[in-house]
């Protein structure tokens, strides 16, 4: 397999995981709006909302940048920002739902790490549109 068809595997999965990952936002803002109303207190639900959010805003991110190759940018760099995002979103949005949902506070320093991923893969794609 040629680095292209790589590249073009992983903007490819990026636009698969930022479907799915859209998917599972407004699954778990429904579940967060009716189904932890009367179960978590307001900060728990600000919290999961938070979660929600950000795996929002990451997965049109995903889809958006799935489509910038047909803009000529570099799939190498666009596929390492999307890694990041999914990184990200797994660690930020999954560490938040957990720790609402568990109670496991120790869950509460792997948050940081995923938002770090996020301005990574951020900090990515402005460096993708500066080297065209």
């Amino acid at each position: 397999m040629t680095a292209d068809n790589v590249q073009t595997q992983v903007i490819r999965w990026a636009l698969v995981f930022g479907a799915c990952a859209g998917l599972l936002a407004v699954m778990a803002g429904a579940f967060g709006a009716h189904g932890l109303r009367n179960v978590i207190n307001e900060r728990g639900l600000e919290v999961f909302q938070t979660a929600v959010s950000y795996q929002m805003y990451h997965a049109l991110a995903l889809i958006a940048v799935s489509l910038m190759p047909a803009m000529g940018l570099s799939r190498r760099l666009l596929g390492i920002a999307c890694g990041f995002w999914i990184v990200g979103t797994v660690l930020f949005s999954g560490s938040l739902y957990l720790l609402v949902l568990s109670g496991n506070h120790w869950l509460g320093p792997v948050t940081p790490v995923g938002g770090v991923c996020f301005m990574v893969g951020w900090a990515l794609l402005a460096a993708t549109a500066l080297k065209k």
